[in-house]
């Protein structure tokens, strides 16, 4: 089977490249997955890098642990082990598991979800670690309710692009920040009100929230809780990844912080949940959330895929297709 292949860690266009490799073999307990389509996730690009490099001794010292990178996908389901009977060949997927960016792909009966209704294969593959942290984080760390004023900074990425419309599932006024070139995108997936960060300075403005996602990182913590109300809260999802501690020093602020004021909350990894796979597609079928895709790839240009979302502008989710578009 073809596949992403790397076996040091870089740049995505330098260290990855395409490679026939042998199909995985199938536990008892797994499910082998023919993957229609892949998205592709920041986590990756600074796993792919190494960064930080702090973080190496937990997922490969001097090189991946995984040699084909990847988490999030969608597909058919090949083969299932024999310890397996809520899936069967031929049922349509979505879910996680280690190496998705190949033709073929193991992953546990209990990471993945059937397809939603109304999507293809590949916009299915967006709703892994980006949706399923937009969720754990408004509804288990922010505590979103109907008639919160609700703050997304970097609304237009992966993670924020659901958030903004998990956010009006739940039935609170959106306000995303976003750079000019994305705003009409936020106003079609549902933002009420949009912030062009080129143009205005959110922390600066009368505005107040009682919710604040900030996936950037950008602005000082202070002067972002300074926009809160009495009650409000922040929860502080992102950071420059760089070095060796690049991004780590963020998430002990936010930790230390969080001790101290009330209105931060702690900072947190999503942890993938079926339930949670479930309720996204609930979500989905009931019309309240659609992935924003910016691109799709074919596998050959897999390495180019990586890079683009890699530059940390990309709308939406970016999506490699395992064959031809």
């Amino acid at each position: 089977m073809r596949a992403l292949y790397q076996q040091v860690y870089g740049e995505p266009e330098t260290v990855l490249s395409i490679r026939e490799v042998d199909q995985p073999v199938v536990p008892d307990d797994g499910v082998l997955v023919r993957v229609g389509a892949a998205s592709i996730h920041i986590g990756d690009c600074h796993l792919i890098r190494g960064l930080p490099k702090a973080m190496r001794p937990a997922f490969g010292l001097r090189h991946p642990r995984s040699p084909i990178p990847g988490t999030d996908l969608a597909g058919t389901v090949e083969s299932v082990g024999s310890a397996v009977t809520a899936w069967r060949p031929g049922d349509e997927v979505f879910g996680q598991c280690t190496g998705a960016f190949a033709e073929l792909a193991v992953v546990k009966a209990d990471s993945i979800v059937a397809k939603p209704q109304g999507l293809d294969l590949e916009q299915a593959s967006t709703l892994g670690v980006s949706a399923q942290t937009a969720l754990q984080a408004l509804r288990d760390r922010l505590a979103v309710e109907s008639g919160h004023k609700v703050l997304i900074v970097g609304a237009s990425g992966g993670v924020g692009s659901f958030a903004v419309q998990i956010a009006k599932a739940m039935g609170a006024e959106v306000t995303a920040v976003c750079s000019t070139r994305n705003v009409e995108a936020m106003t079609s997936i549902g933002a009420d009100h949009v912030i062009d960060y080129t143009a205005e300075d959110f922390t600066t403005g009368s505005e107040r929230y009682d919710r604040i996602l900030d996936n950037v990182g950008a602005q000082p913590m202070s002067a972002v809780r300074d926009v809160l109300t009495p009650d409000g809260i922040l929860l502080s999802n992102g950071a420059p990844v760089s070095g060796w501690f690049g991004g780590l020093d963020h998430v002990t602020k936010v930790m230390l912080a969080s001790l101290v004021r009330k209105r931060q909350a702690r900072p947190f990894l999503s942890v993938y949940r079926q339930a949670d796979g479930l309720a996204l597609k609930q979500l989905v079928e009931e019309g309240k959330v659609k992935p924003l895709v910016d691109r799709v790839f074919a596998l050959d240009e897999g390495p180019a895929a990586v890079a683009h979302v890699a530059t940390g502008h990309a709308q939406g989710k970016t999506i490699i297709a395992m064959s031809e578009t």
